[in-house]
């Protein structure tokens, strides 16, 4: 199983947020309580270097997409949503892109239980994988040890 998890809590001094990675699961922490307005800006540096340091990719139309791929490298990013009223967390998965809309005014305490529906939705549809010392993981991979 893969499971990308998002979580209210403490990611450290000086720190709106940060990421880990086991098999098959990666976790960003987000400071609880901030408001995505405020959380945006460092979740996307912190995602940016996730992409660069691991190893997970998107088979899209049978061809695989890496952070390497030339015409269309993996990217995610979080953006504020345009919409008024706003819901907690648009979802939009492209070739090579995970683009991500949520409600300036809702913490992070409030969106986690949406995004992580999100993503989970998104990573059951089977087009990604992650290489893990060798291994490949897929969402029907046995004995993962993700939490």
């Amino acid at each position: 199983m893969l499971r990308v998890v998002y979580r209210a809590d403490d990611p450290g001094p000086g720190k709106l947020s940060d990421w880990r990675e086991e098999r098959g699961l990666i976790e960003f922490r987000v400071a609880c309580g901030t408001k995505a307005r405020q959380f945006i800006p460092s979740l996307n540096a912190t995602l940016r270097d996730c992409v660069k340091n691991t190893q997970w990719f998107q088979v899209w139309g049978g061809e695989v997409i890496s952070p390497d791929h030339p015409e269309n490298p993996i990217s995610v990013t979080f953006a504020l949503s345009p919409f008024n009223p706003a819901p907690p967390v648009d979802f939009r998965e492209h070739k090579g892109d995970v683009a991500v809309y949520l409600c300036p005014t809702a913490t992070i305490d409030e969106i986690a239980p949406f995004l992580n529906r999100s993503v989970e939705e998104c990573l059951a549809g089977g087009r990604w994988f992650q290489l893990w010392h060798g291994e490949i993981v897929t969402i029907d991979s046995p004995g993962t040890m993700a939490a």
